[in-house]
């Protein structure tokens, strides 16, 4: 399991770090035993635990035991330590919602009375997001703020749960009212119906269950929908005598949802040209100054994009090479070469540019990267004129690089 892996190898480089020469020893061993299992990594590290219970890691291991529990989907322990690592930390989005809704399926009021500040907190903190000024890493304005929403969505729905929960029926309804409201999903229809139907309105429920079968939302199964639907027909029965009109119930609910998505995107649109980008040349990236370029007004050329960030070695290593290519290719009115900064933070490109003197002819990748989906730096794609990706290049080899390239672009104009 990959992410396993993932979490196991930096779990081990945080904790193993100025340990005590026997203590990272036992540490290590635990985990090669461990290999990718997050079970058997989280046995490792709770009898760490045990047989090193003064270890000044234990910060770092607890943080490494509810990441590890949230991949094993292990809700006690993820309640265990995401409570101890929110004592401690109480801005890691992650682990506030994963607690909260860890502590919500026990479905008892102790629990949701636990549960409703780790809501409400993640609910703040997903608003703040909204006041960033800069989008983070590789996605664009429209990726973002569908992101926010779908936290801003998820916090009120968990806060409608705990509310419910603690005896406030009517304030729950209303709080998941406001969850579909923000971010239309299935979660959020079936929080309402949860709680109309608790308020004896099963008519009304029936609406939000038709939502919860409608509504184009990913995070919805198959399983999920097969039983809104069962249970939509139950209520429908229970206060109409038959199904007789359900179908149209459940077409208006078609059309109903359908409309919001699409204002939905509409709205988005406004914020993003990006955001109805599926190909390419669909995508329009910002440069250095704010300036926009529309890649669609590249077509009919050879494009070749470079991805970089400020912190990769190799593509300080690799540049001067590109400039080789970029001479070959210099009088050529049909190539252009696009360097596709990458950094999260793109307050530090510009002084990078400046100390390595480097152009500052560099556009930031706006959503680009995860279309083209780029999943290490530095990669060199190349489009020829019809705008079709020809060639992918992940790293570089130093002493090929500027043969290879050259062969791509010439394959690319022809």
């Amino acid at each position: 399991m990959k992410q396993a892996l993932l979490i196991l190898a930096l779990a081990f480089r945080a904790v193993a770090q100025d340990m005590p020469e026997e203590e990272q020893r036992r540490l290590s061993e635990a985990l090669a035993e461990a290999g990718s299992s997050p079970i058997e990594f989280l046995r490792a590290l709770e009898k760490h635990l045990e047989a090193f219970p003064k270890t000044t890691k234990r910060v770092e291991i607890e943080r490494a035991l509810v990441k590890a529990a949230i991949e094993a989907k292990d809700e006690r322990r993820i309640v265990l330590y995401g409570e101890r690592v929110l004592e401690r930390e109480q801005d890691d989005l992650q682990v506030l919602e994963r607690v909260a809704r860890a502590l919500l399926s026990a479905d008892d009021k102790e629990s949701a009375k636990r549960a409703l500040p780790y809501a409400r907190r993640y609910g703040e903190m997903v608003s703040k997001m909204r006041l960033q000024q800069e989008t983070p890493g590789r996605m664009s304005k429209g990726q973002w703020l569908e992101e926010v929403d779908r936290g801003a969505s998820r916090a009120l729905a968990l806060e409608a749960r705990a509310t419910g929960n603690l005896g406030q029926a009517e304030e729950a309804a209303a709080l998941a009212a406001r969850s579909f409201q923000v971010y239309p999903s299935g979660e959020a229809a079936r929080e309402a119906a949860r709680w109309l139907i608790r308020m004896g309105k099963e008519a009304e429920a029936v609406r939000r269950l038709a939502d919860a079968f409608t509504v184009a939302d990913p995070k919805t199964t198959e399983a999920d929908r097969a039983r809104d639907r069962q249970r939509m027909g139950e209520l429908y029965r229970k206060t109409s005598g038959s199904e007789k009109g359900l179908g149209d119930l459940i077409l208006e609910s078609y059309d109903r949802t359908a409309a919001v998505l699409i204002e939905r995107q509409q709205r988005l649109a406004e914020s993003d040209p990006n955001s109805k980008a599926i190909n390419v040349l669909d995508f329009t990236i910002s440069g250095l100054s704010g300036e926009k370029l529309r890649l669609s007004t590249l077509k009919g050329k050879a494009v070749v994009f470079d991805f970089w960030a400020t912190w990769c070695g190799p593509c300080r290593a690799q540049h001067p090479l590109y400039d080789q290519v970029k001479q070959k290719f210099k009088g050529n009115p049909h190539v252009v070469f696009l360097s596709v900064n990458t950094d999260e933070d793109r307050s530090v490109v510009e002084p990078f540019l400046r100390e390595n003197r480097w152009s500052k002819t560099v556009f930031f990748e706006d959503g680009l990267s995860r279309n083209m989906q780029i999943s290490s730096i530095p990669t060199t794609i190349v489009l020829n004129r019809r705008g079709e990706l020809i060639s992918r290049m992940n790293g570089f080899l130093p002493d090929r690089f500027v043969k290879m390239l050259s062969e791509r672009i010439e394959e690319a104009l022809k």
